[in-house]
């Protein structure tokens, strides 16, 4: 319920404000006047009777009615003499319109620990029902800005891309093993293991969402690993030996178990460790690792038991039998000629290296430099910024703009949005910017929907350099477009936040302006940034009022008094409210729009006296132009500054983090400093994180490896395996202009796994032939070639799951293909260098280790002495074992 005061009609009626709000507190009032004929215990009554009031006005006549003063002679003065009186709006410094239609702008937030997608489907429910139930004829309602929208088409992107993966992957290998029988096990290990990461997600309270269907994707290519390893162990010895299914697996049973166990316990700990990382960080990895950790355990389950059986019930000897010249055999068997061929070149080619511990060191060394210069080149980011359908437009005239002329740019670019061919509707509101979710007339948001990705040509960066281009012939304000967060949530917008903060505690807001803006030109120098927007203004418009106490005094005007009827008249008041159609109203009070407008307007008001008299504001006042801030903001109780900006086209937001951090050092005098908001904050506060896990996760697989073969030695061959991969991995991302975010150390990370389960393949098989009487160099060879197929058959699996991640195009792109070429780049250049590596690391770090171990057994021992049952003594046994050094010759 709105008043509106006619100052003048008050001033010829000798009426205050003040006597306004007593008339409406007296007369509006809820009354309770009790029961008649209430029983008092003495006496009896038939009838009993409730008295009743109507209570407050609801209705606009029935406060025009309101009687401010009556004189004995009947004289009636009533609100409706001095104010009109409507029902209207509790503000009116916001306009909303969409697509060029009066709207009223809702904005919904989750609560934390919600679902999105779950609240946004219960949201559109609601929208429905009220539609039916309550809209008037039409009005329609529209949602400007699911999140929901680009989740759920990212996820069924994932999907799709899931069913690519297991595809290409069930191809490999079918090529490596040649059969439909021998492919159609491992295949089978990747539903079972991927129900199972259900079952693990359900108990852990993860629910299946963008990050966690990342994570099954790229376990499609590492749940076949284990599976693999025994059918081709299997056919390896139904070949060599001509044993039967049965048997064949029988044997590999009690040769591979070891491996088996030892790559899923390297692939386990290599996630379990970023499981307990805490932040928004840490709910990433924790989500992830759990999924990838719980599909391996049970990929390597099955690998000790459902895989088995299938080999022993499926696999048919078929080797050496001539088979039907069919294309498809054709090819496999071509394959495999060339395979071997590619093999026998592998093993002449170790046998030429693999003692070479000056060539083995120099390639590791030439890795590791080569990962020290790609590092520095490459750009640094936290979560990358996808299209998601959305682009907010933030507005900004001048200080001390009207709503209206804020308006009337909204409306402008409004038009030119709609023009767009990328563009599917717009949302204006002048009055409010979404980027600090601050009001001011000389502010304005456009909430601009862009159409499905399937049905536009542009991409959303495409789009907002067209809009860009066309918004720069809108004169008289600022104009910048900015993409949503890449977290709904976490801060207002993409890109870069942060405050620059004044520590001086000077309450100087005009030296505190020039310094925000000495350090906003800097910053606009430089070219790693763009889109820089602030809305701290300290010149806004202001007039300071001056008061002649002595004056107002002696015209018996109360300066507190006077004060109250200002913020009553120009500033409005809220004094009581009412409930009708089941909603509570509020009443203000103000003065009318044109007894408000211009400076001049404040002198001619009236304040009463305390002799009864209507006395004008200019006998006591007067006004100065001065200008100020129109509103204070604080960040942990300073005075501060929010900045806003995006890294340029080519830089990542570390980049940009940096140079924010450059400037400030170099022009922020002393007193100031700068802080960071929303992922800006998260990604400053993580530093070197990232290296930090990456060197826990090693320790991590280093201990599990010492125990696996009791040796503090023999793990070193494996882990310096990895240099190589994470090479790959940084080259790949550099080729494809990625940054080294959150999701190229999760591939990182996944690689430590990967690789060094390649190098658990070849380490164990080699023991075991040291064990069986070999040399060391002899045994690094021979388990290098035994598990060259094995080794290339799950490493080309793996980075055929990640083709439909590296071309990835639409919703969650940029995601897909970082995490994609991380781990495909190290995966396929860690592969080709680490089976050439690890059998010279074995040979140096397996020479260092023969004959130490954490626990010795009798059998070790050198020299022993046996005693038979009749107590005589036997001669001695001598264990004699072939040195490894051609100068010492042979025993």
């Amino acid at each position: 319920m709105r008043i509106w005061l006619k100052p003048d009609r008050m001033r010829a009626y000798n009426v205050s404000t003040e006597e306004v709000m007593e008339a409406m507190a007296e007369q509006s009032i809820i009354g309770s006047p009790g029961r008649l004929g209430q029983s008092t215990g003495k006496r009896s009554q038939s009838l009993e009777y409730v008295l009743t009031y109507p209570g407050r006005y609801n209705k606009p006549e029935q406060y025009e009615d309101i009687i401010i003063r009556a004189t004995p002679n009947g004289e009636i003065l009533h609100l409706k003499d001095v104010a009109e009186v409507e029902l209207g709006s509790e503000f009116y410094d916001i306009y909303s319109n969409l697509d060029n239609h009066p709207s009223a702008a809702i904005v919904l937030k989750q609560t934390y620990g919600s679902n999105a997608t779950e609240v946004i489907k219960e949201v559109k429910e609601k929208l429905e029902e009220i539609k039916k139930t309550s809209f008037p004829p039409e009005m329609e309602y529209q949602i400007s800005y699911d999140v929901s929208t680009f989740l759920d088409a990212s996820i069924e992107k994932v999907i799709h891309t899931l069913t690519e993966a297991f595809i290409l992957v069930a191809l490999v290998v079918f090529i490596f093993l040649g059969d439909w029988r021998s492919t159609l096990i491992p295949t089978l290990a990747v539903p079972v293991s991927l129900v199972g990461a259900f079952m693990a997600m359900k108990f852990f309270g993860i629910t299946i969402n963008l990050i966690t269907l990342f994570a099954l994707v790229l376990a499609i290519g590492i749940v076949v690993d284990n599976a693999i390893v025994v059918v081709e162990a299997v056919h390896a010895k139904m070949e060599e030996e001509h044993l039967s299914p049965y048997k064949a697996t029988k044997q590999v049973l009690n040769e591979i178990s070891g491996a088996i166990i030892a790559i899923t316990l390297l692939m386990t700990a290599v996630f379990v460790p970023v499981a307990f990382m805490s932040g928004p960080v840490g709910v990433f990895y924790r989500q992830f690792s759990i999924t990838m950790a719980s599909s391996i355990v049970i990929s390597g389950i099955v690998a000790l038991t459902l895989t088995p059986v299938l080999c022993a019930m499926i696999l048919k000897n078929n080797h050496g039998k001539p088979r039907k010249k069919t294309p498809i055999n054709l090819f496999i068997d071509w394959f495999n000629n060339k395979f071997n061929g590619l093999l026998g070149s592998y093993t002449r080619f170790l046998k030429l290296i693999a003692h070479r511990r000056v060539l083995t060191f120099g390639m590791l060394i030439a890795f590791c430099a080569s990962i020290l210069l790609t590092t520095a080149a490459l750009p640094s980011g936290f979560i990358p910024g996808e299209d998601q359908g959305m682009i907010y437009a933030i507005i900004q005239t001048p200080p001390g703009s009207t709503l209206e002329r804020t308006n009337d740019i909204a409306r402008k670019l409004q038009e030119i949005c709609e023009k767009n061919e990328g563009v599917q509707s717009v949302s204006a509101l002048a009055g409010y910017e979404i980027m600090t979710e601050g009001r001011g007339s000389n502010a304005g948001t456009c909430l601009i929907n862009l159409k499905n990705w399937s049905e536009r040509k542009q991409s959303v960066h495409e789009v907002i350099e067209e809009l860009e281009k066309e918004a720069k012939t809108i004169p008289g304000a600022t104009i910048e477009f900015f993409e949503p967060p890449a977290v709904p949530g976490y801060g207002a917008t993409g890109g870069f936040s942060l405050r620059l903060l004044d520590k001086t505690n000077t309450g100087d807001y005009k030296a505190f302006g020039e310094v925000n803006t000495a350090f906003m030109e800097a910053l606009e120098k430089r070219k790693e940034l763009t889109g820089l927007f602030t809305f701290f203004a300290a010149n806004y418009p202001q007039y300071e009022l001056e008061i002649d106490n002595q004056a107002a005094m002696q015209k018996g005007v109360s300066i507190g008094k006077a004060m109250d009827n200002l913020s009553i008249l120009i500033g409005s008041t809220y004094e009581q409210g009412f409930i009708r159609f089941g909603t509570f109203f509020k009443v203000y009070v103000q003065a009318d729009a044109k007894y408000r407008e211009m400076p001049s307007d404040l002198m001619q008001l009236y304040v009463k006296n305390n002799r009864d008299e209507m006395v004008p504001y200019s006998a006591f006042m007067k006004i100065k132009k001065s200008q100020g801030m129109n509103e204070i903001t604080r960040y942990n109780m300073y005075t501060s500054s929010a900045i806003n900006g995006s890294p340029a086209s080519g830089y990542s937001s570390g980049q940009a983090i940096d140079v924010i951090k450059e400037v400030a050092k170099e022009t922020l005098p002393k007193g100031y400093d700068i802080d960071w908001l929303g992922l800006s904050k998260d990604e400053v506060q993580r530093g070197n994180e990232s290296l930090y896990i990456f060197l826990i996760v090693l320790g991590f697989v280093y201990l599990v490896l010492a125990a696996q073969y009791e040796s503090f030695i023999i793990p070193l061959a494996v882990i310096l395996s990895l240099p190589a991969g994470i090479f790959g991995a940084f080259l790949l991302l550099k080729m494809m202009g990625l940054a080294n975010d959150i999701y190229a150390q999760v591939g990182l990370v996944m690689l430590v796994g990967l690789l060094g389960k390649n190098a658990v393949l070849i380490v164990e098989f080699a023991i075991q032939k040291r064990q069986q009487g070999l040399t060391v160099l002899d045994a690094a060879i021979e388990g290098a070639k035994v598990r060259f197929r094995p080794i290339l058959m799950t490493s080309f699996a793996f980075i055929a799951g990640l083709l439909p991640l590296l071309v990835a195009t639409g919703p969650g792109a940029i995601g897909n293909r970082t995490i994609g070429a991380s781990s495909a780049g190290g995966m396929l250049l860690g592969t080709v260098f680490g089976v050439i590596v690890v059998p010279g690391l074995y040979y140096v770090f397996g020479s260092l280790a023969d004959g130490r171990k954490l626990i010795k057994k009798e059998e070790d021992t050198p020299l022993t002495e046996e005693f038979s049952h009749h107590g005589k003594k036997k001669h001695p046994k001598i264990h004699l074992d072939r040195t490894d050094d051609p100068a010492a010759g042979q025993l």
